[in-house]
């Protein structure tokens, strides 16, 4: 058995380069020996645990949804507002939510306070990610690629 304490791991902090996203966040897998890179399950684990925290104001990543992955999330402390494809959901301490492959999702905290909830993802190799308001994709092949096209023929360049 491999244990840690949530308390003493190390806060890892983000912003983009204008400043519109930013969070902070604790990896607790990659603590517990995950190795996010690897190819190998027994490494790589079938989940990712993350404590994750918004201060007020902030969204930490653009509106986005996974081609493969699942994202499990649990409020701790804090309120906010969830986007998804339905429209906003304003979420509170105790509340749990999930989105499946292809449903864009993003959280914004728009309280007083930091909001911090525990997130957890399954970790499927081949994973994609699509972002419908700028349009364009992460390709991970082998590194994370952005890319943006037009809607082609399957065999467009191959006959």
């Amino acid at each position: 058995m491999r244990k840690i304490n949530s308390n003493a791991v190390a806060e890892f902090a983000w912003s983009s380069p204008g400043g519109r996203f930013s969070g902070a966040g604790k990896e607790l897998s990659e603590e517990l020996g995950r190795k996010p890179q690897s190819m190998d399950l027994t490494e790589r684990h079938p989940f990712d645990v993350e404590i994750l925290r918004i201060v007020p104001g902030a969204t930490p990543y653009p509106y986005h949804s996974h081609s493969a992955q699942w994202e499990f999330y649990h409020v701790i402390s804090g309120a906010g507002t969830v986007r998804h494809d339905g429209g906003k959901t304003p979420i509170e301490p105790g509340d749990a939510f999930i989105f499946k492959p292809g449903e864009a999702h993003q959280l914004i905290n728009d309280g007083p306070e930091d909001l911090v909830l525990y997130v957890v993802a399954d970790n499927p190799i081949g994973e994609s990610c699509y972002f419908p308001d700028s349009k364009k994709w992460a390709v991970k092949s082998p590194e994370y690629r952005l890319v943006r096209s037009e809607p082609i023929d399957y065999f467009d360049g191959e006959e």
